[in-house]
């Protein structure tokens, strides 16, 4: 896609790229709503990426291209950043604009050319992939001091107060940090990081549901401020802070729906530090369980699921017994459903979908199978 990519901004601008960026998505295999909450991740970088072709162009204008659709964006470098009425400018303009606030000024205005194969409202991170790729190119362009995990949190800035989404820093930490072959065990407290090995027999399987989702002005804001506010109750910095003990010996005077959410977030953090164990130990028995705990927490106490959702989980479920596991990922309200199970099962498991789903909700499904990946990385144009 690159070298596509790197003949369609020709097309655009007359002139060659200077270099191109691979930003991965990533789907989070468990520990869901635990990142804004000083918690811990278990996410992978997966195959679908954003690409970015880059060049400076001796102006003081930014030019951008979005192959998939065939859609410019152009704004000043100079004067305050304005909004965009197109949704993927807004991320691009979010990051220029957040670089800008940590003192990295574009010195000259660029050439992009954006296009990727993320899935869009699937959970998987398109605009945290993209985020970062534009990040990264900028940063390698111009030869900036900053790590991947300064890129993350840069793309995050830009999405939480840019573009008014306030989610946490995985998919930006894990489409910046990926290892191939490997999850992601996120401290998002330290930002601390530590690659797990995926067992060779273990395939990432991804079934979008084809349930739209949106996150900007939804319930996803409402979660964290109901996490805010029990953290708050508990007079800790975040609910990473509380314990089950705790919660059980405290809960009784805070609202009963923050009450919920607060459990469901202590648990699930424990539920991740479990899973990184039961996957370097090969334990696909304590994986299953976990999984099927972590799903069962988003839908009766997190409220983040949908009946959709909850079809696709219980039909892999049946197929796949204790030698893997599935849950919902993502924000929620739709989009994805990930599991993890032995390779030789995924027919078998995407052959009762195909039988079932459709029947029982109308909706047709997408399959994917992934393998973890490395993280963002550019590369310069022969």
């Amino acid at each position: 896609m690159t070298h596509t990519l790197a003949h369609i901004f020709t097309q655009q601008f007359g002139h060659a790229p200077t270099l191109t960026v691979r930003a991965p998505g990533r789907v989070n295999l468990i520990g869901e709503h635990t990142d804004y909450n000083d918690g811990f991740v278990l996410p992978c970088a997966i195959d679908f990426a954003a690409h970015i072709a880059i060049a400076a162009n001796g102006s003081q204008t930014v030019r951008v291209y979005a192959a998939d659709y065939a859609a410019h964006d152009e704004f000043a470098l100079s004067g305050e950043m304005s909004a965009s009425p197109q949704q993927w400018a807004q991320y691009v303009r979010g990051v220029v604009w957040a670089l800008a606030e940590q003192g990295f000024k574009l010195p000259e205005g660029v050439n992009i050319a954006i296009s990727g194969n993320v899935p869009q409202g699937a959970g998987l991170s398109s605009s945290a992939a993209l985020e970062v790729g534009v990040a990264k190119a900028l940063q390698a362009l111009f030869d900036w001091p900053l790590n991947e995990t300064e890129l993350a949190l840069i793309a995050q800035r830009a999405e939480n107060a840019f573009v008014g989404c306030q989610c946490g820093i995985m998919d930006q930490l894990a489409s910046a940090r990926g290892v191939a072959g490997h999850a992601l065990l996120i401290d998002c407290r330290s930002l601390e990081t530590t690659p797990i090995p995926m067992p060779a027999d273990l395939a990432v399987l991804i079934v979008h549901s084809n349930v739209q989702r949106g996150l900007v002005g939804s319930e996803y804001n409402t979660r964290r401020a109901q996490c805010q506010t029990a953290a708050a109750y508990f007079h800790a910095a975040a609910l990473r802070d509380v314990d089950m003990a705790q919660w059980q010996a405290q809960h009784s005077g805070l609202d009963a729906v923050a009450a919920r959410r607060a459990r469901y977030i202590i648990q699930e953090n424990q539920r991740t530090l479990d899973a990184a164990t039961a996957l370097r130990q090969g334990d696909t028995a304590a994986l299953s369980r976990l999984m099927a705990a972590s799903h069962a927490g988003m839908k009766t106490e997190f409220e983040i699921t949908h009946p959709a959702v909850d079809c696709l989980v219980e039909l892999m479920a049946e197929i796949i017994g204790e030698q893997g596991g599935v849950r919902m990922t993502g924000g929620g309200f739709g989009g994805c459903v990930v599991a993890l199970l032995p390779h030789t099962l995924v027919p078998a498991v995407t052959a009762h979908i195909n039988a079932h789903y459709h029947a029982r909700t109308g909706l047709h499904e997408t399959v994917f199978v992934c393998t973890p990946q490395a993280g963002v990385a550019a590369s310069l144009v022969a």
